[in-house]
């Protein structure tokens, strides 16, 4: 890409993109996958106010084959063993979703799957254990029917996604709490830490939004830089308090915390000490994470909607290995502004999807960080 990111005011699908004289363009390798998740499908029976994909009921064409799947997922395996979300939209909306994860499940993989809880029952999440799904998510963005449903705009959405997670809880399948921060849950989320802890989940994912899909319509709604710095440092330590996996995501600024807390607690970052939070990294679109639309696109993450390559066109693994927006966003001396100056770059990296809708640079600094560079 010559050391040019794609900007917003670009004709992505037409750009004709040469790597090969790219400053540092020498030190690109094809990076190890860890996870990729999957939008099997689009549609969904909710209409959450944050959804970055804007789902509704559907249904929505051009969605990928199960035979298609199946020759992704046989592409994918030449390269590695990831982690592979299945998601939506409702993934239990898709027909042949059990199908899919069997097959990811003898390819190797760790498959699991993001849902919203709403239409689990006692049979598909007997379906989901013989398929060898081994965790799934439930999002919760408030500790009641009054918050949970004004996110997902349904009546009840709350009470299903309990009596989901219920159900998941007495037929023993592991599953974990999503929670999305705005400035409308950003004073209940102790509740809902609370809430995730008594359900008996095993982690606690929060989300800090970024503005894409409806998302955009809340960019009124998303904390301060200084509110995220607050929220991350809690988060931290919660760390030592809680018996369950805590993980901030879409907030690579977390991981400049956790060292600096870190440093002044005199604690040396191991597995041991922090988990899986000592041997990975903030924003991981492109470096060891994917995101695949419904319709075979290939896009750093499900929020940075750049079109890296599509499965149908060109097989997952050259996509993966050569894809000119992967080879920018591994090359972790490219960024701009504070990003670029900052000490912390190579665990952080700042929220590339965040810098492309604030300034159309997915290669920008990170618009909400009150870190200054040392």
């Amino acid at each position: 890409m010559n050391g040019k990111p794609i900007t917003k005011n670009r004709n992505l699908s037409n750009t004709i993109h040469d790597s090969s004289t790219a400053p540092h363009a020498s030190r690109l390798t094809p990076y190890e996958l860890r996870m990729v998740a999957w939008e099997l499908i689009r549609s969904c029976n909710l209409a959450c106010v944050h959804c970055r994909a804007s789902s509704e009921r559907g249904p929505y064409p051009g969605e990928l084959t199960t035979e298609e799947c199946f020759r992704v997922m046989d592409e994918i395996a030449t390269i590695g063993k990831p982690v592979i979300i299945l998601t939506g939209g409702e993934p239990l909306l898709r027909t042949d979703i059990f199908e899919l994860a069997g097959y990811g499940t003898k390819k190797g993989f760790r498959v699991v799957m993001a849902t919203n809880g709403t239409l689990i029952t006692e049979e598909n999440v007997k379906a989901m254990k013989a398929s060898g799904i081994q965790r799934i998510s439930v999002s919760l963005d408030g500790p009641d029917p009054e918050t949970h449903d004004a996110f997902r705009k349904v009546e009840g959405a709350f009470e299903g996604s309990l009596r989901g997670i219920e159900i998941a809880r007495r037929e023993g399948l592991p599953f974990q709490i999503n929670t999305t921060i705005t400035r409308a849950n950003l004073h209940l989320i102790e509740k809902i830490f609370r809430l995730a802890i008594d359900l008996g989940a095993v982690a606690h994912h929060i989300f800090l939004l970024v503005p894409t899909g409806r998302g955009k319509d809340l960019q009124d709604q998303e904390i301060s830089a200084l509110d995220y710095e607050k929220t991350l440092h809690w988060f931290y330590k919660q760390m030592d308090q809680v018996d369950l996996q805590l993980k901030a995501t879409c907030a690579p600024h977390y991981y400049r915390i956790l060292r600096q807390e870190a440093k002044k607690e005199g604690k040396k970052i191991t597995s041991q000490t922090h988990g899986l939070d000592a041997v990975t990294r903030g924003c991981l679109g492109g470096v060891s994470f994917c995101f695949i639309s419904h319709t075979g696109q290939v896009q750093p993450c499900g929020y940075l909607e750049l079109n890296c390559g599509n499965v149908r066109e060109k097989p997952f693994q050259e996509i993966w290995a050569s894809s000119p927006i992967f080879q920018d966003l591994r090359n972790f001396e490219g960024y701009h502004g504070k990003c670029g100056r900052c000490e912390f770059r190579k665990v952080c990296g700042g929220c590339r999807a965040r810098a492309y809708e604030i300034s159309g640079n997915y290669m920008a600094e990170e618009p909400y960080c009150v870190y200054e560079p040392a």
